[in-house]
C-alpha cells in the first residue's frame, strides 16, 4: 500500500514533459499540477487524524486505497489543465490519508526497531519513486501519459483488495487506545511536534521542487536528453533506497537530532553541487548522493518522532507534524515553476534554496548546542518510552 499511495504523488514528475506538450502547460502550471498532489497530501491528514480517534488504523488504510483508485481513473480523462488539477489533488488527498495512519502502526507494530520497520516501509515507497519514471518510459512508448493513470487505478484496485483480505486475518496492536484528543495531544508533544516540521518543511521544499522539475532542469540546463534525464530521475530514487534501510537501522543506535543535523548538511551540499555539476558523469555522481542523503531524512525524522512519542499521544501529535510539514514541502514546485516562469535559471533557484537551507541548518545547530531541541528517546529503549 505505501508504494501504491506514493506512485500517485511521484508519478507527476517523470510527466512533466509530455503534459506540457499535450496541453501546451507553462511551468507554473505544471508546478502547481504537482503542488496540488502534495498539497492535497496536506490537507486530508488533519482529518484523517481526527478519524482515527474514532475508527481504526486499517479502515483509514483501505479508505486511502479506494480513494487512490478512484481519483487515478479520474485523472486518465482530464480534458484541460484544471482537470488534471484536481485529479491531482484528489490522488494528493487519498495518500496523506495513508501516510496518518501507516507510518503509526507500523511502529506499534514493531516498537523494538522502529527505525528499522520504518525503513522498510519506506523502502516500499521508494520503490515507487524508483518505478514511476521507467513505468513512464514503457508507457509513453505503448502509448500517451493517460495509460500511466489507467494503470495506477488498476493497480490500487488489486492492492486494496489484497489489504482487506489480509486485515481480517490479522492481529493489530492497542497501544493507541487511549489516543482519543488530537488538540490535547499537540499542546503536549508541541517541540517535537515543532522540531520535525522545521526540518522536513525546509528539507522537504526544497526536495519537492527539484525532483518534480529534475528532467526539465537536466533538459535546460545540463544539456541531457529527456530519455536519459528520466533514467536519472530513478538513479536519484534508486540511491535512495538503501538509505532507508541502512539509515533507519542506523537511527535506533544513535541519536536522532546529530543524526538529522548531519542529513541536512549532506543535502545542502549535494544541491549546491548539482548546480556546480558539467558533464553527464558529474551529474550522475551528484545525483546519487543527493538522492542517497535526501531518502536518509525520512526514516531519521520518523523515528525520532514515533520512537519519542507516548503511546496516547503518537498518533494525533503524528498527524499534526505530517498535516503542517506537508503545506509547507508541497509549495516547492509551485515556486521553482514560477520563478523558472518568471526568467531565473534552474541553477540560480536551487542556488539560492541550497543557501536558504543553510541559514534554517545553523538555526537548527544553535538551538540543539544550547539545548532548545528536544532529544527524543533514549537509542535502544523500546518507542514511547
Amino acid at each position: 500500500m505505501a508504494l501504491l499511495v506514493n506512485l500517485g504523488r511521484v508519478v507527476f514528475a517523470p510527466l512533466i514533459e509530455p503534459l506540457a506538450a499535450d496541453f501546451a502547460a507553462t511551468p507554473a502550471e505544471l508546478g502547481a499540477v504537482a503542488t496540488l498532489a502534495w498539497l492535497g497530501s496536506a490537507v486530508s491528514r488533519v482529518p484523517t487524524g481526527y478519524a482515527l480517534t474514532r475508527v481504526s488504523r486499517h479502515a483509514v488504510v483501505l479508505a486511502s486505497g479506494t480513494g487512490v483508485t478512484a481519483a487515478a481513473l479520474f485523472t486518465a480523462f482530464a480534458p484541460s489543465v484544471p482537470v488534471l488539477m484536481t485529479g491531482a489533488f484528489l490522488i494528493g488527498l487519498a495518500s496523506g490519508g495513508y501516510f496518518v495512519a501507516g507510518n503509526p502502526l507500523v511502529s506499534e507494530l514493531f516498537p523494538e526497531g522502529v527505525g528499522r520497520a520504518l525503513g522498510v516501509h519506506g523502502t516500499a515507497a521508494g520503490l515507487a519513486a524508483v518505478a514511476a519514471p521507467l513505468a513512464i518510459g514503457v508507457v509513453l512508448v505503448l502509448g500517451d501519459w493517460r495509460l500511466a493513470f489507467i494503470g495506477l487505478a488498476a493497480l490500487g484496485a488489486l492492492v486494496t483488495l489484497y489489504t482487506l483480505y489480509a486485515a481480517r486475518g490479522a492481529t493489530l496492536p492497542e497501544a493507541g487506545t487511549d489516543d482519543r484528543h488530537l488538540l490535547r495531544a499537540v499542546r503536549a508533544q508541541w517541540p517535537l511536534v515543532l522540531t520535525g516540521v522545521v526540518v522536513v518543511g525546509a528539507v522537504g521544499f526544497v526536495w519537492n521542487g527539484l525532483f518534480n522539475f529534475y528532467v526539465s532542469y537536466l533538459v535546460a540546463e545540463k544539456g541531457v536528453a529527456p530519455g536519459t534525464a528520466r533514467t536519472l530521475l530513478t538513479v536519484v530514487f534508486a540511491a535512495g533506497l538503501p538509505a532507508f534501510l541502512l539509515t533507519g537501522r542506523l537511527a535506533d543506535r544513535v541519536p536522532n537530532v546529530p543524526l538529522l543535523l548531519a542529513v541536512i548538511g549532506g543535502f545542502v551540499a549535494t544541491v549546491y553541487g548539482l548546480t556546480l555539476a558539467t558533464g553527464l558523469l558529474a551529474v550522475a555522481a551528484v545525483s546519487v548522493l543527493l538522492g542517497y542523503v535526501v531518502h536518509s531524512l525520512f526514516p531519521v525524522v520518523d523515528t525520532y518522532l514515533l520512537a519519542s512519542l507516548p503511546d496516547r499521544h503518537r498518533a494525533s501529535a503524528y498527524t499534526a507534524y505530517s498535516a503542517s510539514m506537508m503545506v509547507v514541502q508541497s509549495q516547492g514546485s509551485l515556486a521553482v515553476g514560477s520563478l523558472v516562469g518568471g526568467g531565473l535559471a534552474y541553477d540560480t533557484v536551487f542556488a539560492w534554496f541550497a543557501g536558504g537551507l543553510l541559514v534554517v541548518l545553523a538555526g537548527l545547530v544553535g538551538l540543539h548546542v544550547t539545548g532548545r531541541i528536544p532529544a527524543g528517546r533514549v537509542p535502544g529503549t523500546p518507542a514511547g518510552e
